[in-house]
């Protein structure tokens, strides 16, 4: 029979997910001779054989690839054949362009599992088990190919019987980087504040002491969290006076699915979700009857639940049904994974710390998601996820993008690739701002890309853009904030041309100097033009006024009724002097920037119905007004003009008929749920106008605004029945955690452009 031979490149996430034992078992099956090996790009093969056992080959390729396994790339070319015999796996190959992509970091697998619980196994309790389905990747990598040399278990040298399964090709452990094993591999240890071992098994120490109400420090794949038993009050209260954390919701890790049920309700998709590889934090609906603390999650109607994703993490869990896990930092600091600067930062917080000698390389928080109109949506991206590439519609020039203040993340282009970086926090902390600068210099490193554009936010004062300009010999491109939401959900989506975008978040430096945030556009990657947007309102104290609803209140007040305010309870609530002041200043434009912001309307009505005069992080009155719903189908009025900024949407109407409700004594879930529905008519009603206008059809939604459940879904339903096309955010986040991907393709198009 004549032989042919092939080559076949494969590009994606195809190493250190057991992909060259799986080619090299399914080569021997389909009796064909060659080699594979790892590249910088993936993973490169020459099989040789007969035609139809090659076509078994390539099929086999495509549909029966290990599970962590993700192909985005699958080239086939034809070679002269060779005389050889067997197939084999040779050494990885680093000479080339830098462009495979790492896994993320994913759950210890059921075999795992499995192994870790079996008596008879010499892995048996071992918390740091993993194989090439599972374990921790990017948080240890420093370089690629993704090679052992090139993780932080090079200190780890492998066992004999740890090496043989290493080299051996049948075996599920075969090149798995963070291969280990009791004798050989990283520790657990249980220490003080001052870093000094405490006497016992550190497990079984760490556990009494959890169920003592102790707060335990934990070091994960990623960083450290820090631990409390979620069924102690008192515990969960005395980790909130610790952490300085009033009021933000902590997260829970459930011991599995049926614990889950017990504390919140869930449908298949959001099950899927809370059970997948990546295992992030799900926002679940909690059952009225879950009998936690009320301290979890305050004045809010979800849980945040995770399923454990390291063995250690199993094994704390078949203790507790549930622990609250939450990031170990202060608020507004950065989330801890150096060992002495977590004993260093935290001990004030933490009784105790149950760590592990295994060097975490890139620091990494849990990744935040829920399930909006039937699909998943990212709130917060990061471990399991990064750096998965998202890819764009085009290729384009390399191009770093520095994204925002607030919920940072950085993007680094090559190509058709996109990489978002993982959640790096809010860039006014000196300690994020380190992170930050840490994180682009590792993505640099990893693909050994150096680009010399730079994308970054028009705000010239945000400690990203500041950034930008102290880099030498780039190429520096200012994008728009709401221009940038709309391109990042272009991207994601795959879109090109043209679309209508309704942008709502809650501040952006406009191109007119004002603070923009409700924002009707239309536009594609290479520019947009203002159509309309909310109508501009003062903010009274400028930052202040984002950390005081009530200030927005009386803003949104004045320009509803003018100086004579309605008797309300929170005009009441400000002294008269201090009200007069504001008034002042909302009149005289003294420190009172204006803003179209859709967020600080939402702050407004929380206020006006006495939820929230004051936050304590950031979105809390917006999440709080979207808790507070209750079933309605009532409207308010408002009005559509056109202005000199287009088409204008002035909310006054709304809030003098809002107000009369509240005066009257509707319940507050009603008047939510009205104020909701009013936005979502005036969404459907701005995308008529604007189609009449453009000839449009396609409606993006993108912003922090649409992490609303009801409103995405509401909004969505009416304008898809005016028969819009609406796009929406689901793996990138529609807050500006995915500012950064937006800057990068405006960025991108531009140079293309010439322009």
């Amino acid at each position: 029979m004549a032989m042919e031979r092939r080559s076949i490149r494969i590009e994606g996430i195809v190493q250190g997910v057991g992909f060259r034992p799986f080619v090299y078992q399914l080569a021997r099956r389909c009796g064909l001779t060659g080699w594979v090996r790892n590249d910088s790009r993936g993973v490169l093969i020459e099989a040789q054989g007969e035609k139809e056992s090659l076509a078994r080959f390539l099929d086999g390729l495509r549909d029966e690839h290990p599970p962590l396994a993700a192909i985005s790339r699958f080239e086939v070319s034809a070679l002269p054949p060779i005389a050889e015999n067997g197939f084999s796996i040779l050494a990885s190959d680093a000479t080339q362009e830098k462009t495979a992509q790492i896994a993320p970091d994913t759950h210890v697998c059921a075999d795992c599992l499995r192994e870790l619980f079996d008596p008879a196994d010499r892995r048996y309790l071992y918390p740091f088990i993993n194989c090439t389905n599972c374990g921790p990747r990017y948080t240890i990598v420093t370089a690629i190919p993704y090679d052992r040399p090139n993780t932080t278990m090079v200190d780890f040298p492998l066992c004999p019987d740890c090496l043989e399964e290493y080299r051996d090709p049948t075996s599920r452990r075969f090149h798995a980087q963070p291969n280990a094993c009791p004798v050989c591999g990283p520790r657990l240890a249980l220490v003080d504040r001052d870093g000094q071992a405490i006497a016992g098994d550190p497990l079984a120490e760490a556990v009494a002491r959890l169920k003592r109400g102790g707060i335990l420090a934990v070091k994960g794949l990623g960083g450290y969290h820090l631990a409390a038993d979620a069924d102690n009050g008192a515990a969960v209260a005395e980790l909130r006076r610790r952490k300085a954390r009033d009021e933000k919701p902590f997260a829970l890790m459930i011991r599995d699915l049926a614990a889950a049920r017990e504390l919140a309700e869930f449908d298949e998709t959001e099950r899927r979700l809370l059970a997948g590889p990546e295992r992030p934090i799900v926002l679940l609906r909690a059952r009225p009857d879950h009998g936690l603390s009320p301290l979890i999650a305050p004045r809010n109607r979800y849980l945040g639940l995770m399923l454990p994703y390291t063995p250690l993490h199993h094994l704390l869990l078949r203790d507790f049904p549930a622990l609250v896990m939450t990031s170990a930092n202060l608020s507004d600091e950065p989330i801890a994974f150096e060992d002495g600067e977590a004993r260093s930062r935290l001990g004030g917080i933490a009784d105790a710390f149950l760590v592990h000698n295994r060097a975490i390389h890139t620091r990494a928080d849990d990744s935040i998601a829920r399930v909006m109109a039937g699909r998943p949506l990212m709130l917060r991206r990061s471990r399991g996820y990064v750096p998965r590439a998202v890819f764009l519609p085009v290729a384009q020039a390399s191009v770093l993008a520095v994204g925002a203040e607030l919920k940072n993340t950085v993007c680094l282009t090559q190509g058709d690739r996109a990489y978002l970086s993982q959640h790096i926090g809010d860039l006014k902390n000196l300690e994020v701002h380190e992170s930050f600068v840490r994180t682009i210099k590792h993505l640099k490193k990893l693909f050994e890309v150096d680009p010399q554009i730079v994308a970054h936010d028009l705000h010239p004062d945000y400690d990203s853009s500041r950034y930008a300009e102290t880099l030498p010999g780039v190429r520096r491109i200012a994008v728009q904030h709401h221009h940038a939401h709309l391109a990042s959900c272009m991207a994601e989506q795959g879109l090109t041309g043209e679309v209508l975008g309704l942008i709502f978040d809650g501040i952006g430096y406009g191109a007119d100097g004002h603070i923009w945030g409700g924002e009707f556009l239309a536009g594609g990657y290479g520019g947009y033009r203002r159509l309309g947007h909310f109508h501009y309102v003062p903010m009274p104290g400028g930052d202040a006024a984002t950390r005081e609803p009530a200030r927005m209140a009386l803003s949104y007040l004045h320009q509803a009724f003018g100086a004579e305010l309605p008797p309300l309870p929170v005009v009441k609530a400000i002294p008269a002097g201090e009200r007069t002041i504001l008034l002042k200043m909302i009149e005289r434009g003294i420190n009172a920037p204006l803003t179209s912001s859709c967020g600080r309307l939402f702050d407004a009505v929380a206020a006006l119905v006495g939820l929230r005069d004051k936050v304590s992080y950031e979105g809390q009155a917006a999440l709080e007004l979207e808790m507070a719903i209750e079933p309605d189908e009532g409207e308010y009025p408002f009005d559509l003009e056109d202005g000199e900024g287009g088409l204008i949407f002035d909310p006054a109407p709304l809030v003098r008929a809002l107000v009369g409700e509240i005066l009257a004594g509707v319940a507050v879930g009603r008047v939510s749920a009205r104020f909701h529905n009013s936005l979502a008519l005036m969404m459907a009603a701005v995308a008529r106008r604007l189609r009449e206008a453009t000839g449009l059809n396609r409606v993006v939604l993108s912003g922090g605004v649409f992490q609303n459940l009801y409103l995405v879904e509401r909004g969505t339903r009416l304008l898809q029945a005016e028969g819009f096309e609406v796009f929406t955010h689901s793996l990138v986040p529609p807050n500006d955690g995915g500012l950064a991907l937006g800057q990068a393709v405006v960025a991108g198009f531009r140079v293309g452009e010439g322009s």
